[in-house]
């Protein structure tokens, strides 16, 4: 048998943590001496293993406890949900990071928007779209393109050209969104639209979407420029390199489209 000191030592386990699970129930001493003395075996060492490398997994004691009496097959599944679950975490917080760079740029007196992107005022021809409306929440873009797609598949209609939202509304807010997802396509038919031809102050944004505020900074400060124009129609953001066609998030290519016209008009 081993001293809680020698069995610490053994497993670089602290002795404080090792009586803090004997108070949780998690690991019990495999003798206490008449003085209080805690007394454990090398036979105990895989259980400690096993305590500290859930815990290592993001688990709480609490959940260790629990996952402690399940089955080989449960506790796998288990491990395999808080897997996903880090994984959503870590690429929350690559998304974090990459925003608190963006930030420390502008911070430090350099403007993303004049130095990176280059705005064009262009004449676009009439564009013949499939489309679905829906008031969403920022998070759920994914489903609306996902039912776009399901649809358009319905309807028998395959897409000519990329995808783009059109953002309605008289007001922008994250958690109420009117977005239009729309497709090019040649073929009529149900949810099948034309948008006329038209002049469009334009900017290509490149990289991931979290930054693309800047590429709208940038259009708007040359609307701010430019008072013989005004905008005239919804914002659209139109995926040249979409999600589907580039693994990279620093690829993806986003043009960024106000449609203006004259003052005057």
């Amino acid at each position: 048998m081993y001293t809680i000191g020698e069995f610490s030592n053994l497993a670089h386990v602290s002795a404080r943590s090792l009586r803090y699970y004997d108070a949780m129930g998690l690991l019990r001493p495999a003798h206490m001496g008449e003085n209080g003395y805690r007394y454990y075996t090398g036979g105990q060492l895989p259980a400690l293993a096993k305590i500290e490398t859930l815990k290592s997994y993001g688990f709480t004691l609490a959940e260790v406890k629990e996952l402690l009496l399940l089955p080989e097959t449960e506790l796998a599944h288990r491990i395999h949900v808080r897997r996903i679950s880090a994984y959503a975490q870590l690429n929350e917080m690559r998304r974090v990071i990459r925003r608190m760079e963006a930030a420390i740029v502008q911070m430090e007196g350099t403007s993303m928007a004049n130095d990176t992107y280059h705005v064009i005022l262009m004449q676009a021809p009439a564009q013949k779209v499939f489309s679905v409306r829906r008031t969403i929440q920022i998070g759920e873009m994914h489903d609306l393109f996902a039912e776009l797609r399901a649809q358009m598949k319905r309807a028998g209609v395959r897409r000519t050209g990329p995808t783009q939202a059109r953002y309605h509304g008289e007001e922008f807010s994250y958690e109420h969104m009117d977005v239009e997802a729309q497709a090019a396509v040649d073929a009529d038919g149900p949810n099948v639209s034309v948008i006329p031809a038209g002049t469009f102050a334009a900017v290509t944004h490149t990289g991931p979407y979290e930054n693309i505020k800047y590429a709208y900074d940038a259009l708007c400060g040359w609307v701010a420029h430019h008072p013989e124009y005004k905008v005239c129609g919804p914002a659209i953001e139109r995926y040249i390199k979409d999600e589907a066609m580039v693994h990279d998030p620093e690829e993806l290519e986003t043009g960024v489209l106000f449609p203006v016209c004259r003052a005057e008009e």
